[in-house]
């Protein structure tokens, strides 16, 4: 059987990692992974207490170095899952997330919130808006049908080491993307929940500097893989 491992990338997220790292454990038999990206609460501490998650840190701050880390700290995994620290999407979810791509049906899956009938106030309308923009331009210029480019998916590890990841800060999820596409990789999209975070604030959505900053990594990366020749970076 296939085995899956959760990466977890966290950034002063003490409050939510334990009660995240309880939900995993209780949807499936998985290794969990938590990515301390440089926090400065109680996070690192709060992961080690629950005895069940290995704490990798990488003190290099981007969502994409996270996430790295994470991939390169993980054993024999066969299908690595990335997770959000912020319980905004739930991991009791796991299993229809990963059923695709442990059939041999997918090589990434993709959860979308679009599908999952997500409420009109749990994400900031300016996220919102991008977040379908960007997908109607990823479709239209790497022949996909997505309804959602968020970050909650499952991917098969074969798949991602080919990929050559390059982009370590908020352009990590769209690369991971667009780079499949362009390999012909099977894609599809699962609906997932998504919920308002009760604990600390969004380090994207909760800042008018990292909606900025993310939206500009998105579109740039989205346009460069579109231009270049149809090959492997």
């Amino acid at each position: 059987m296939p085995v899956v491992t959760v990466v977890v990338p966290a950034l002063d997220e003490a409050g939510n990692l334990a009660p995240l790292i309880d939900e995993v454990m209780a949807a499936m038999p998985v290794e969990v992974i938590v990515v301390d990206n440089g926090s400065r609460d109680g996070t690192p501490a709060e992961v080690l207490a629950t005895g069940t998650a290995c704490l990798v840190s990488e003190p290099r701050r981007g969502y994409g170095y996270a996430c790295a880390a994470g991939v390169a700290a993980t054993g024999g995994a066969d299908v690595l899952v990335f997770l959000d620290g912020d319980r905004s999407f739930s991991p009791a979810e796991l299993p229809r997330l990963v059923a695709p791509v442990m059939a041999g049906e997918a090589d990434l899956v993709m959860g979308s919130r679009i599908l999952g009938g997500m409420a009109s106030g749990d994400m900031p309308p300016p996220q919102r808006f991008g977040n379908w923009l960007m997908a109607r331009l990823v479709n239209r210029l790497y022949g996909l049908r997505l309804t959602d480019l968020g970050p909650y998916r499952a991917v098969r590890r074969s798949l991602l080491e080919k990929l050559e990841m390059r982009e370590m800060t908020y352009g990590w999820p769209i690369e991971m993307t667009v780079k499949a596409a362009r390999a012909g990789a099977r894609i599809c999209e699962v609906p997932v929940s998504y919920r308002r975070r009760t604990v600390g604030r969004s380090k994207v959505g909760g800042t008018l500097r990292g909606t900025l900053l993310a939206g500009w990594r998105i579109v740039s990366v989205t346009l460069r893989y579109a231009r270049r020749p149809q090959k492997m970076a």
